[in-house]
């Protein structure tokens, strides 16, 4: 069986939107819960392990290598958290990083049965009270509005929080929000696709309103950067991670108004971008990252057009950005290692993952220490 995302054009799997102005600042009166921003300290990372029991052998063996290079590039500097579909994954997984000459003393593994591997859509999202108390928040997941798989995926978080005995909020009523569909700066400003959150396919009749306040009250924004996106070019109906992201609370990485173009964002959509500002009303900083210079092929062949290096993510000691054997990958680990000196810029073979719909930020699913 083909995994549903193979069907669609990987280049299109970023943001296509129409941009309204922000909307106004919300009173923090209205904040309960408040997600760390990536950048800062981890216990750990979660990482789903393809497996062959939803698409296949072929397509487990495609992407074996890049989940080696992320366990091998994060246990230096903190825990890495895998799930294992069942004991016999589990075992081979545990072949695969010792042949691979991984240290297993940093890798904890869980048994749960997954649909896929996309740890930032179905994953925990972990928050802090206003005491500093960790908590899970387990949003609502539906297989970015049934078009996929997802019973066992929607089950994570509450399995986790079970096993590791923190309190999980239960928001499967409240709001379908994947992890991958919204974007904070750590300092109180969301940017977010309405496509892929205000879509009947997942929130039927839910207001922009009604959104902005169940993302205050558990998610610690008050500033909103709304996309309108376009529903229906890929599966995820545009999540913004694949073009712009907050590289730091005051800064905003994304890439040039050809590549954007190229990624198919309208003008406007890059206009309203390029003049986001934040909570305080700053204009954000902007850094350019180009597309690949080449299409991108996969190791078995497979074109799939341009592909981009903002789907990054940052952990303890590492920044993981999404390589394609390009011109370019040492142009995007370059300008990505300036703004993160302090961490070393790993560059993970990205290409087979890029055809079923994602990069590094997409797989990965940070726990705050």
């Amino acid at each position: 069986m083909e995994n549903p995302l193979l069907l669609l054009p990987a280049m299109l799997l970023s943001c296509n939107k129409e941009i309204k102005d922000p909307t106004p600042v919300l009173p923090d009166t209205a904040i309960i819960y408040s997600m760390p921003e990536e950048s800062g300290p981890h216990e750990g990372t979660w990482l789903q392990w393809p497996h062959q029991y939803q698409y296949g052998v072929k397509y487990r063996n495609r992407l074996d290598a890049t989940w080696i290079a992320m366990t091998s590039a994060l246990v230096p500097g903190e825990k890495v958290h895998i799930i294992a579909y069942d004991e016999t994954e589990k075992d081979r997984i545990t072949s695969l990083l010792e042949t691979a000459v991984v240290p297993l003393n940093n890798v904890d593994f869980k048994i749960y049965p997954t649909d896929d591997v996309w740890a930032r859509d179905n994953g925990p999202i972990f928050v802090k009270d206003k005491t500093g108390k960790l908590l899970i928040e387990d949003w609502g997941f539906n297989g970015w509005g049934r078009k996929a798989a997802f019973g066992n995926c929607n089950a994570i978080p509450s399995k986790i929080a079970a096993d590791q005995g923190i309190k999980a909020i239960d928001l499967n009523g409240v709001m379908i929000n994947e992890g991958g569909s919204v974007e904070i700066d750590g300092k109180g400003t969301l940017m977010a696709c309405k496509s892929s959150v205000l879509n009947n396919n997942r929130n039927p009749g839910m207001t922009q309103q009604q959104a902005e306040e169940i993302f205050s009250k558990y998610l610690g924004v008050t500033n909103f950067i709304w996309l309108e996106g376009q529903a229906g070019l890929d599966i995820t109906d545009m999540h913004i991670d694949g073009f712009a992201r907050f590289a730091n609370p005051s800064t905003i990485i994304t890439m040039n108004n050809e590549d954007l173009l190229y990624w198919q964002v309208p003008q406007g959509d890059i206009s309203t971008l390029y003049a986001a500002a934040n909570k305080a009303s700053q204009p954000y900083k902007f850094v350019y990252v180009p597309l690949t210079q080449n299409d991108v092929v996969t190791t078995y062949g497979k074109n799939l057009g341009k592909a981009s290096y903002i789907n990054y993510y940052i952990s303890n000691n590492s920044v993981l950005v999404p390589i394609y054997s390009d011109p370019n990958d040492a142009v995007a680990t370059g300008i990505i290692q300036r703004l993160y000196p302090d961490k070393k810029v790993i560059g993970i073979d990205c290409r087979n993952l890029f055809a079923n719909g994602g990069m590094v930020h997409c797989v990965t699913q940070q726990q705050p220490r």
